[in-house]
């Protein structure tokens, strides 16, 4: 979608709002700062839903702000908690869940992600309007580069783009918890040489710290195993997300054709 009309209108709009906000032109700094939400697009899914993408920006360069659901991080209408993290790392995340609409929802109809943090607070709407389609599962215009495949443990469900796939699992506090994902992609690339598939892990959700051994990997495009330990500091239910680029780079950026969201549910125990 790189320079299309609708990637044009989604920038342009991104920063029109952050400088209307007054603080996304505010000088950078490592801590201190607010977390915006942000509208990446949507796209349609094969079985005739549609998916809504959201992302954030986080101004901080080293703090992690953690806003837990409720009425400080809220999606309508519907639950409360409809997969939005509550761990935000620090800069520009795009695309880091997506809700799901029906195939009848309609243009006019609209999601809304509230963020309530130092004092601040901004609702982003997303809707089915045209101009924020993106090619999230199409192949890429001028490449044809679609996002990479991923499977969690031993499921043998797949999935691609945003949405991603979702896994299930169990953990004990300091308790190492192996994560095995497997990716593979369609090798197409502007490159001379395909690049690996490159995985990156988060904590999206939950009450403790969460350390990864790695937090990153690589993996050949043609396919390949690769795991991680996670350890909790504290029981509760968890989200982690593990992000899956096909750039051979540990960040996604604002074409939205070209990586794959996994997220693993964990009940850590005592």
């Amino acid at each position: 979608m790189t320079g299309s009309p609708r990637s044009l209108v989604a920038l342009a709009c991104f920063v029109l709002a952050a400088s209307a906000d007054g603080q996304a032109l505010a000088p950078i700094r490592p801590s201190g700062q607010t977390v915006t939400p942000v509208y990446e697009g949507w796209y349609r899914n094969p079985d005739g839903t549609y998916s809504l993408s959201f992302g954030y920006y986080n101004r901080n360069t080293e703090e992690t702000l953690d806003i837990p659901i409720g009425v400080d991080n809220a999606v309508s209408p519907g639950p409360t908690n409809q997969g939005q993290p509550t761990s935000f790392a620090p800069r520009r995340h795009w695309g880091v869940f997506t809700v799901t609409v029906p195939a009848n929802f309609g243009e006019k109809k609209k999601v809304t992600w509230t963020l309530k943090n130092r004092g601040d607070t901004v609702a982003i709407s997303g809707s089915l309007d045209p101009l924020w389609q993106i090619d999230a599962l199409e192949g890429e215009a001028g490449s044809n580069n679609t996002p990479p495949v991923l499977r969690i443990g031993d499921s043998p469900k797949e999935g691609r783009g945003p949405g991603g796939v979702t896994s299930v699992m169990r953990a004990s506090v300091g308790k190492p918890l192996p994560v095995s994902v497997w990716a593979q992609d369609d090798g197409r690339s502007t490159a001379a040489t395909a690049p690996p598939v490159t995985l990156a892990w988060f904590k999206h959700q939950g009450p403790g710290e969460v350390t990864f051994a790695p937090p990153t990997a690589r993996v050949p495009h043609a396919g390949a195993n690769a795991t991680t330990t996670v350890t909790f500091s504290a029981p509760g239910e968890y989200i982690l997300r593990v992000r899956a680029t096909d750039s051979g780079v540990a960040s996604a950026g604002h074409e939205q054709c070209c990586w794959t969201n996994g997220f693993v549910k964990v009940t850590v125990i005592p």
